[in-house]
């Protein structure tokens, strides 16, 4: 069981032929994901050769989907074009868009979002600005390195790239039913809100990690969702607790506004929540295992 991405999904890769995409294209064959084709109209009708391989171009979303069935697409496609590139995704209506690039005019980004909204929410986004989404042993769809870690009953959430993979690193030994990286820009399709509704839906997760950071509410809101509606123990991390006072961080949606967005202020509102918090990822990992091993 999993989230969002199986060994079942099919999946194809905007933007494969360029370099970003031709590496990670053969990394995420190599876990076994099954890549069905790239797309890159100028480029259709070829084949391209991952050793031993080989996966077709295709000329748009529409006809890789119609070709092989894929219902998921990576976009490794440059700031520029990222927009047309995700709104030829959704048209397409493919059920699952994960946007990696990173630089994204957040204008582009809120008008890809909406247009996903009009379109009736068909096709979700995870990203932009983001690692991907892995279901160890089953499945990567994006950059995260599938070596790290083995399934096991965790789900991750995670705005921070690295951090994603520094808290796999830390439970490999429990391992993941899926994690997912949702990006830390301002605006972001899935967010931590619905990932802990479908973690707290999957029999195979046990306990769920969310890590955030500051800037913005979306920690807040997603611990007000969790008292709600979270019945499995959630443990969490807000990176930024030592971050200089007024000063802008890397994220772009890492902004504080006087006391809103603060890392204290997040962890108390996830406390109140029950969420256990950690002051660093290795004492949050630490949380994580006592409650699972004890």
């Amino acid at each position: 069981m999993a989230i969002f991405l199986t060994k079942d999904s099919k999946v194809i890769v905007q933007g494969m032929t360029g370099a970003t995409g031709m590496k990670h294209t053969k990394l995420m064959l190599g876990d076994g994901t099954n890549i069905v084709g790239g797309v890159n109209p100028r480029k259709a009708g070829e084949k391209v050769d991952f050793d031993g391989t080989e996966v077709p171009v295709f000329g748009s979303v529409a006809e890789a989907m119609e070709k092989t069935g894929a219902d998921v697409s990576v976009i490794f496609v440059p700031p520029k074009f990222a927009k047309s590139a995700v709104v030829e995704a959704i048209d397409a209506e493919i059920g699952l868009a994960v946007v990696i690039t990173e630089g994204i005019a957040v204008h582009d980004s809120a008008a890809f979002w909406a247009y996903a909204g009009a379109k009736g929410n068909k096709t979700r986004i995870i990203g932009p600005n983001c690692p991907g989404l892995i279901t160890p042993g089953q499945s990567n769809a994006g950059i995260i390195p599938g070596d790290i870690t083995k399934p096991g009953r965790i789900g991750l959430v995670s705005k921070s790239g690295t951090l994603t993979y520094q808290m796999m690193y830390e439970l490999r030994d429990i391992g993941f039913s899926s994690a997912v990286g949702i990006g830390g820009d301002p605006v972001i399709g899935t967010t931590h809100i619905d990932a802990l509704k479908a973690f707290e839906a999957d029999a195979d997760t046990d306990l769920i990690v969310m890590i955030g950071e500051i800037g913005g509410d979306a920690e807040e809101r997603a611990a007000d969702f969790i008292k709600a509606n979270v019945t499995k123990p959630v443990v969490g991390y807000v990176a930024g607790f030592t971050a200089p006072e007024g000063k802008t961080m890397g994220h772009a949606g890492a902004i504080v506004s006087g006391s809103s967005g603060t890392a204290q202020a997040k962890k108390e509102a996830l406390e109140a929540a029950g969420v256990k918090v950690g002051k660093t990822p290795s004492e949050t990992a630490r949380l994580a295992r006592e409650i699972l091993v004890g």
